[in-house]
């Protein structure tokens, strides 16, 4: 399929950018639509952008009349768990609006593919581990609520109005491409790596860990860490699989899960010093263990990660953190 024309919705953020980078790897045409209200312009080159936001149904239905996609690639969302508790409203609106008025504008203008980015949030307290599709959607957060009644648009809509679909279910994305000076920069910044280097590199003094009286081996929370560039991938294969298949569900994990220790311990060896964490309290919303159970993924998409090593991950942030302290408005 090379050059294809798609387009990418937050396409400027932290998984969109190495997305993009990786579709023009592959040879497709890609296009950017993004408010930029956490992504970063300086994350792509060679795309044509436009600077937009979904909440704005009009013009974005009037940018789908002017141009005809193959694929539309949806990474825009507010996603910190957190947040989503004590400001729902904005979680409603950012994501699941937001959402609606993309799939309205696709259905008026006869754009009949989408590949969405989904959560493992969506089931909440695991009874099951590692987690199937399949399992109980409970979530336990606005923000998990939030994905998943976009995931019941999405069906509806398939139904409906014959758009092909597929929700692509994340667990915790990590890394970063720094030969290619893309990285992770948030603010604030909520993903263990990149703070737990951050500390390593003396850019912030104390390092958090949110609860240690989780029920896990070293009570700790438990995440299954899964590098951009294998969920951008993901996101490919997804695409071509829609040519066959009308509607995907997947979880998009490595099957294997690391505790938050395991992971500060993991930059102290990249490092080559001992760190001290702090511990907090735990986050609202935080479940104690989420790992994927990725073999629906395997075998539907004939794609396996290759780039999610916890060693490999750290020195890539290590590289990019240090080269850029500042983050993309810091020194490159």
């Amino acid at each position: 399929m090379p050059n294809t024309e798609i387009l990418v919705i937050g396409g400027a953020g932290y998984v969109g950018s190495h997305f993009v980078l990786h579709a023009l790897k592959q040879g497709f045409s890609v296009q950017v639509w993004d408010n930029l209200s956490t992504g970063h312009r300086s994350a792509l080159k060679d795309v044509r952008f436009f600077e937009g936001d979904l909440n704005d149904r009009g013009e974005f239905q009037e940018h789908l009349a002017g141009n005809r996609y193959h694929t539309i690639f949806h990474f825009a969302a507010s996603c910190l768990v957190g947040e989503s508790v004590s400001n729902p409203a904005k979680y409603y609106e950012n994501n699941v609006l937001a959402a609606f008025n993309m799939l309205e504008a696709m259905r008026r203008t006869n754009h009949d593919r989408v590949v969405f980015s989904s959560t493992c949030s969506v089931y909440g307290l695991p009874d099951k581990l590692p987690i199937r599709e399949d399992h109980a959607k409970n979530p336990i957060s606005p923000y998990g609520k939030t994905k998943l009644a976009i995931e019941w648009m999405l069906e509806d809509y398939g139904a409906a109005y014959d758009i092909r679909w597929a929700a692509l279910r994340y667990f915790n994305a990590a890394g970063c491409e720094p030969d290619d000076g893309l990285g992770e920069d948030h603010d604030p910044e909520t993903h263990l790596i990149p703070n737990v280097v951050r500390h390593a590199l003396g850019l912030d003094p104390k390092l958090v860990i949110f609860g240690n009286d989780y029920p896990t081996p070293d009570g700790t929370c438990i995440r299954d860490y899964i590098h951009v560039t294998d969920l951008a991938e993901a996101h490919v294969a997804a695409m071509r699989k829609l040519e066959e298949v009308s509607q995907i569900r997947l979880n998009l994990g490595t099957g294997r899960g690391l505790s938050n220790l395991q992971v500060v311990e993991g930059v102290s060896r990249a490092c080559g010093r001992k760190l001290g964490p702090v511990f907090g309290p735990r986050r609202p919303g935080d479940p104690p263990e989420l790992v994927a159970d990725p073999g629906e993924a395997f075998r539907t998409l004939q794609w396996h990660p290759h780039r999610s090593d916890l060693d490999r991950i750290v020195a890539e942030v290590l590289r990019w953190m240090s080269d850029h302290p500042g983050g993309y408005s810091g020194p490159p």
